[in-house]
This record gives C-alpha cells, sequence and structure tokens, in this order.
C-alpha cells in the first residue's frame, strides 16, 4: 500500500512540476508577447507609486492584458524596485517587459504637460503644452509674452507638477546677447552668464532643460552643437567658394540666416553673394548695416536711413568690401550648410517680391523692374 501511496505521490510531483513549468513558461510568453494596446497612451506615474498600483493602471487602461503577470514580471527581472516617476509614453502593442523597461529607465518624462521658453528674433515667448498620444502632437495650452502678458492659470498649475517637462527652444538668426538675455528670464533655470559668447557661436535649437539647471551648461551644450555642425558643413564645403576658413563660412551663413527666412531660398541667396564675392563686388546687404548700430543688442525697429547706409563701420558692406568681421546671429545648420554649397546661378541681385521670398536678377535693369514691382506693393499695403 505505501509503495502506491509513494508511487502516486511521485506521480503528483511530477505532473505539479511540469504544470508549474508549463505555467512559468506561459507566464514568460505573456511577458514578452505583443500588447493589446492598440494606440499609444501616456502614462503617469505619481510620485511614491508602487509597481502593483502601476500595474493596476496599465490594466485599467488596456495596456496589459494581466496587471499579476506584468508584476511578477517585473518582480522577477528586478525591476520593481526602479519604478521611476514621471509621465512616460507607453507604444500602441508594446509587451509588458518593454512598458516595465520605459518606466523605469529613468531620465526626462517622454509625454505630459512640457513648457518651452521660446527666444526669438522679435520676441520672446513662455508656450505650455500638452502631447496628445492619439495624434502624436503637441496641443497648446497657454501662450505668453512673460514681458508684456499677465501669468495664465495653465502655467502656474504646471509648475506645481513633479514630471512638467522644461524646453528652452532658440529661433535661428537670433544674436548671443538676445539667447543670453532670454536664459535670464528662464526662470527654471540658475547661475550667472559673465559675458555674452562670441556672436555665431551658439546653435540655435530645441534643447531640454532641467529644474535648477546651471545656464551655463545650457551655453555650453549650444557651443559644442555649433562647434560639431560648423566643423561637418566645412568638412563637405563645395570645391572653388570664395571662403578661406570655416570662420569666414559662419560669417556667411549669418547672413543668409539673415536675409531669408524661406528654406529653399537659403542655396540661392548664398549663390548671390559667393557671385559678389567672387566678382570683387561689395555685398551691399541691409542686415550687416543693421548690426553694425545695435551690435546686435536688440531689434533696430525702423528702416536704415540714407546716413547710415553711407557711414562707414566695420559691418557696413555697402562700404566696406567683402565680409564683416564677425557674424551678425547665430546661423542654423541650413544656413550653414548653404554658405559653403550654394546654388550655381548667375544671380548677383535679389529684393523682396511680396510674398515672403525674393526676386533674383542676374543685370541691374532686371534688378531696378525687380525693386520697382516691391515698391507698387509697398505702396498698395500702406494704402490698405
Amino acid at each position: 500500500m505505501w509503495r502506491n501511496i509513494t508511487s502516486n505521490v511521485l506521480t503528483f510531483l511530477v505532473v505539479a512540476v511540469f504544470l508549474m513549468g508549463g505555467l512559468i513558461l506561459w507566464g514568460q510568453r505573456e511577458y514578452s508577447a505583443t500588447g493589446p494596446l492598440d494606440e499609444q497612451i501616456c502614462l503617469r506615474v505619481q510620485s511614491g507609486s508602487s509597481m502593483r498600483g502601476v500595474s493596476r493602471q496599465l490594466e485599467n487602461e488596456g495596456a496589459v492584458s494581466s496587471g499579476s503577470i506584468f508584476r511578477i514580471g517585473a518582480d522577477y527581472t528586478d525591476k520593481s524596485s526602479r519604478l521611476k516617476a514621471g509621465s512616460w509614453l507607453i507604444p500602441g502593442h508594446a509587451s509588458m517587459s518593454e512598458i516595465a523597461d520605459i518606466i523605469t529607465r529613468g531620465g526626462a518624462s517622454t509625454c505630459g504637460t512640457e513648457v518651452v521658453y521660446r527666444i526669438g528674433v522679435t520676441r520672446s515667448q513662455i508656450q505650455v503644452r500638452e502631447l496628445d498620444p492619439a495624434t502624436d502632437r503637441y496641443v497648446e495650452q497657454a501662450a505668453f509674452n512673460p514681458a508684456e502678458d499677465a501669468v495664465p492659470p495653465a502655467f502656474s498649475d504646471v509648475r506645481e507638477k513633479s514630471d512638467t517637462r522644461y524646453r528652452v527652444a532658440i529661433a535661428e538668426g537670433v544674436t548671443s546677447w538676445q539667447i543670453i538675455e532670454g536664459l535670464k528670464a528662464v526662470d527654471v533655470l540658475e547661475g550667472d552668464i559673465s559675458e555674452v559668447p562670441p556672436e555665431g557661436s551658439l546653435a540655435p535649437n530645441s534643447y531640454d532643460v532641467a529644474k535648477g539647471e546651471d545656464r551655463s551648461l545650457i551655453i555650453d551644450k549650444m557651443r559644442k552643437a555649433q562647434d560639431a555642425l560648423l566643423a561637418a558643413a566645412w568638412e563637405n564645403r563645395a570645391d572653388g567658394i570664395p571662403l578661406e576658413n570655416p570662420y569666414e563660412a559662419l560669417i556667411l551663413a549669418s547672413i543668409i540666416e539673415k536675409e531669408t527666412g524661406v528654406p529653399r531660398e537659403r542655396r540661392q541667396v548664398a549663390s548671390v553673394f559667393t557671385n559678389r564675392l567672387n566678382k570683387g563686388m561689395k555685398l551691399q546687404t541691409d542686415p550687416t548695416v543693421i548690426y553694425g548700430i545695435t551690435k546686435g543688442e536688440g531689434v533696430l525697429g525702423r528702416g536704415l536711413r540714407q546716413s547710415e547706409l553711407r557711414k562707414e563701420t566695420a559691418w557696413n558692406t555697402y562700404v566696406i568690401k567683402g565680409l564683416p568681421p564677425t557674424p551678425i546671429a547665430n546661423p542654423g545648420q541650413a544656413s550653414l550648410e548653404a554658405a559653403v554649397n550654394p546654388d550655381t546661378t548667375p544671380f548677383i541681385f535679389f529684393v523682396a517680391d511680396g510674398s515672403g521670398g525674393h526676386a533674383f536678377a542676374e543685370t541691374l535693369d532686371e534688378h531696378n523692374a525687380n525693386v520697382a514691382r516691391w515698391r507698387e506693393i509697398e505702396a498698395e499695403r500702406a494704402n490698405q
């Protein structure tokens, strides 16, 4: 009898081991399998949350098929103790394993609300926006000019949230002085900047910043980024361009940046200045004259006077030959590339055409006709 009992017990244990092994294999497959989520979602993990609570959130959102399997898998892979507070973008059909990795990886939040400090050529703005997971686009919640507008409640509210992200967006064509003044107004940053960096040395772009980060670190990022962009552009320069070194390319790129905001025109504008340099002609570009007046400290806010066009300064390209001694703004990547790879054209003139772009000309007669058309457009607009 005891032999039969022992045999039955052994049989039961063998079956139990097989069943347990099968259950573990099934659980592992479920943990790594494609998830049930049809569209990506933004999962907000509050500070102090537990993996048990997050697993319930995920199950309620339809992101995992089983909160228990998710929690066990996270425990088994030693991730439960590494849960990070924040707002995390969970892609559609992400596996439990992928989700566990996303919410324990750390770093800046990948969705939710962000505050963008925009430093522009003519004005600065603070924008509050939130990522819509369904469209993967940001939806503006509020926008205001801190120097002119009242602070909207939406801005005050998001500042209280621990998972709010912050970003500084630098427009192409801003001067180094404008960037420094703009960073001083970014109230989540700390630290003083002792001097204005050399003109043209900062890369316009969008930079993630952390609350309490030192302003000088942001400047260092911008300088390193611009150094890399300029080096890459110079390395890939066209043969025969009338530029002696990367710094001259930076100067020309800054002029191109200030002359046109139309992407398709950059290489055409570059061709005009390249042709003029090759012919020994003066560049005759208004933005350099303006820089000679303002030194990049704000905008002129009015038209140029004839006396200013005639006055000799280091940046007045109606008077001096060749390039001015320094850049006149911080150019972006596209203008850097245009400066060293201009279009091949016969053009040596251009003027605004009323559409936001420019009319290009090879001869002075063609240019004068284009200027006359532009004057007519200006007169019509003034009478409207």
